[in-house]
């Protein structure tokens, strides 16, 4: 007498097997954050304005190219990293929508920029 499960095992395996196929193929097509770097030497940004797509989630990766700590801080962006001397800092960005979003370095405010999204 053949049970329930014996009758289903082979019904069982292909559903995994189409589920692991579906979930490997939506997983590899997962949209990457992009990626903008910008560097700090003598208390200013460089570039000045950078850009980056709108909707998207976004990685800053902030070089601080001086002998001093600087803190990148954007009130729009709901942003504050210190950044020690020689080091880089790396800032996960929600997707944001179209428009200019400015930061500073709050230990040295001369050093301003923006990120442009569009």
């Amino acid at each position: 007498m053949r049970t329930a499960f014996t009758i289903l095992k082979p019904v069982v395996g292909v559903l995994m097997l189409v589920a692991t196929m579906f979930g490997t193929r939506a997983s590899s097509h997962a949209q990457q954050p992009d990626a903008v770097a910008i560097s700090v030497r003598g208390h200013h940004f460089q570039p000045a304005e950078v850009r980056a797509p709108a909707n998207r989630s976004l990685v800053l990766r902030v070089k601080n190219l001086d002998a001093t700590p600087m803190e990148f801080e954007s009130v729009s962006l709901r942003v504050e990293k210190v950044v020690a001397p020689g080091g880089e800092g790396v800032i996960n960005i929600r997707p944001l929508a179209p428009g200019r979003y400015e930061f500073i370095d709050d230990f040295h405010q001369e050093a301003r920029g923006a990120l442009i999204v569009q």
